[in-house]
């Protein structure tokens, strides 16, 4: 299924291709405190419709994961691995997504405070 999102604002939008039958809720420091609920995707899958100057980019810790944020609105709409080539994710901020009933979709949840 093809799903649409994006930030607040709407200078940044996505689409996003895959069956969406979960989400992660991360303890992570910086997943907390964004509320993130996400889900994880190939990186191929994922592709950046709209973004302009205002996708920013985030990193702590390892810098494993790139977060990506709006700089107008400030909304975190997805994430990706920091690495280069075949095999990358995305983790899609599914709040984020248009016309997602948040109510039946089952979350998991991850202790990313210990990974």
């Amino acid at each position: 299924m093809l799903y649409r999102g994006g930030c607040h604002c709407g200078k940044v939008a996505f689409e996003v291709e895959g069956e969406l039958d979960g989400a992660v809720r991360c303890n992570c420091s910086i997943c907390m405190r964004k509320g993130a609920l996400l889900w994880a995707v190939g990186r191929d899958r994922l592709k950046v419709v709209a973004w302009g100057d205002d996708l920013g980019h985030y990193t702590f810790g390892k810098g494993a994961i790139t977060h990506r944020f709006c700089r107008t609105c400030g909304i975190h709409p997805f994430a990706e691995d920091s690495g280069k080539g075949k095999g990358r994710s995305a983790y899609v901020n599914v709040n984020c997504l248009d016309d997602v009933d948040l109510a039946a979709i089952e979350v998991f949840e991850f202790d990313g405070r210990s990974a």
